[in-house]
């Protein structure tokens, strides 16, 4: 079967020498494609010196769900890799372990490990070991009862699809934000089957300020306001989990941030909220709470 990767970049040069060579040492050889959405720091002239391909769109015509469908159809592989370059693989055979259950056909999704960074702020490094733990897993449509909506979780940060199961499910919805975790729920309810990989590793972590977290949290609870999927009682539940798991995580490594830690639950709590009833605001509204200028124009 033939690999794609698709790395979908904007001013991203500075994550290049730490993304791109594991993928390009990968005996796989797999066919890696840039798509730029018209940076101006040298992206596109950095990929091309680093020997990969390159894709350039209009800014304005960036789209989570858009953009990567094009990425799918311009590689045309039998696997397709979603990448950011801020994900940084930690070893050279990373893209043969994330595949793997795809080849093995086990899943039709698959998913890496994210670590955060070294230098990562206390509470993204939580973040990181809440979501993403020790174990592999498979998951399916049994799982749901289980997991309720987090069934569904999948980052395109570093995923592989099938693109035959992908294309089967109407590829990527052209959406604000989440267009992995709607394509994960629909593969599943489906019938297909989906992978977390514990050791296909990537260094991936931000730095957000509280702004931030609030603005991204409220483009989640919009997209998903519009999102077309069973209506799962876990965000509640799973919020519960995350509030007591952060106390913990931040009492062992550093207590004098639970204050701050409660802060930033706060804003992602009510930027999720918020954004969950605008489906019908503003647009003026919309545009100024959202992370996502880009989408609005």
């Amino acid at each position: 079967m033939t690999v794609g990767v698709a790395i979908i970049t904007h001013n991203a040069k500075k994550h290049l020498p730490f993304c791109l060579p594991p993928l390009l040492r990968s005996g796989l050889n797999p066919k890696i494609l840039l798509v730029n959405s018209s940076s101006q720091d040298g992206t596109v002239e950095e990929a091309k010196q680093m020997g990969v391909e390159t894709l350039v769109i209009p800014r304005a015509e960036f789209n989570h769900g858009k953009t990567r469908n094009l990425a799918c159809s311009y590689l045309n592989t039998d696997i397709v890799v979603m990448m950011t370059p801020d994900a940084y693989p930690q070893h050279d055979d990373f893209i043969e372990k994330l595949v793997d259950p795809i080849l093995r056909k086990k899943a039709s999704l698959t998913y890496a490990r994210q670590l955060p960074h070294t230098n990562a702020k206390t509470l993204e490094s939580f973040v990181r070991y809440f979501n993403y733990g020790e174990k592999s897993e498979l998951r399916g449509l049994s799982s749901i009862r289980k997991k309720g909506s987090t069934a569904f979780f999948c980052s395109n940060s570093a995923a592989a699809y099938s693109k035959e199961a992908l294309d089967s499910v109407g590829g990527f919805q052209d959406v604000l934000l989440g267009e992995d975790t709607l394509a994960c729920a629909h593969l599943i309810l489906k019938g297909h089957s989906v992978a977390y990989v514990a050791d296909a590793i990537v260094k991936h972590s931000h730095s957000y300020t509280l702004k931030d977290e609030f603005k991204r949290a409220f483009d989640t609870g919009l997209a998903r306001a519009s999102y077309d999927l069973p209506k799962l009682k876990s965000i509640r539940s799973l919020g519960y989990l995350y509030l007591i798991e952060m106390l913990k995580f931040l009492k062992k490594e550093k207590p004098s941030l639970i204050p701050y830690g409660m802060m930033h639950l706060t804003a992602k709590t009510l930027g999720y909220l918020i954004g969950s009833k605008s489906k019908d605001a503003p647009l003026s509204l919309k545009k100024r709470l959202s992370s996502q200028d880009f989408y609005w124009s």
